[in-house]
């Protein structure tokens, strides 16, 4: 059995660990012993978080610019060390029907959700390949996996990082590092928040009823916590997952399959 603190002297680096899945991210790593970087595109989140967590430090990084990810993952090896797990969560949501969706929303959401992940993924890869060794975890969603009405945009965004995922596997298990993703499902976030008040809106429902829905949709019977997903994170960085690539491991209470 694996021992409570089984990344010690690990550094761990996640993106959007400001605020939700990615702040509990942060803290699973280090409860595991890994040195953490805490990035956000907020840096007042991200120092909020890092003031929680022994020893992190926290970073500025916009995901969506090859500059800032490359710099942020120097300055970060160059601080904790090399950097031998890597987090991509930062993510965004918008929700509209398709008709009226527009490429702003539609480039938002690809530039964050598929392209940031891309690119943390390319700066942080000489190191890794150098060392031949690397845990890489994507946050990707349910909604990469099925139909998802009124989030067609942020549904394909999800898809395109599973598929890439997927795809960094193969190509970068010679080198050993593991890529994996995680799927969650309806998680109690201020993303959801924000999700709730808009679907809301356009299906004429309270924020309220649209939550009943999700749990009703939920087999385990109530909303999905960040916690939840940390700890499938934590285990995929672990070596009890040694073996594990190319998974793209549902988190959802058992919501995708309803």
């Amino acid at each position: 059995m694996e021992s409570s603190r089984e990344l010690e002297g690990q550094v761990a680096l996640v993106t959007g660990s400001g605020s939700g899945i990615g702040r509990a991210i942060a803290h699973a790593l280090a409860d595991a012993g890994a040195r953490v970087a805490v990035t956000d595109i907020d840096l007042e989140a991200a120092q909020r978080a890092a003031l929680e967590i022994p020893g992190a430090i926290p970073m500025f990084l916009d995901v969506t610019s090859p500059e800032s990810a490359e710099t942020r993952v120097a300055e970060a090896e160059h601080v904790l060390g090399p950097l031998d797990i890597l987090i991509n969560n930062a993510g965004v949501s918008t929700m509209n029907r398709i008709q009226d969706l527009t490429v702003e929303e539609w480039d938002f959401n690809f530039d964050v959700n598929a392209k940031g992940v891309f690119l943390v993924t390319r700066a942080a890869l000489p190191g890794m390949i150098a060392r031949r060794a690397g845990c890489i975890v994507n946050t990707a969603s349910m909604a990469g996996k099925r139909a998802v009405p009124l989030l067609a945009h942020y549904a394909a965004s999800k898809w395109a990082c599973i598929g890439f995922t997927l795809s960094a596997a193969v190509e970068l298990g010679p080198f050993g590092i593991r890529v994996n993703c995680v799927c969650p499902g309806f998680v109690e976030t201020s993303m959801q928040e924000r999700e709730l008040a808009w679907e809301g809106e356009l299906r004429g429902l309270s924020p309220a009823e649209v939550a009943a829905g999700y749990i009703r949709l939920t087999p385990l019977g109530r909303m999905e916590t960040a916690a939840d997903v940390a700890r499938t994170v934590r285990w995929l960085c672990s070596p009890a997952a040694e073996f594990v690539t190319g998974a793209a491991i549902d988190v959802t209470g058992g919501s995708h399959l309803t």
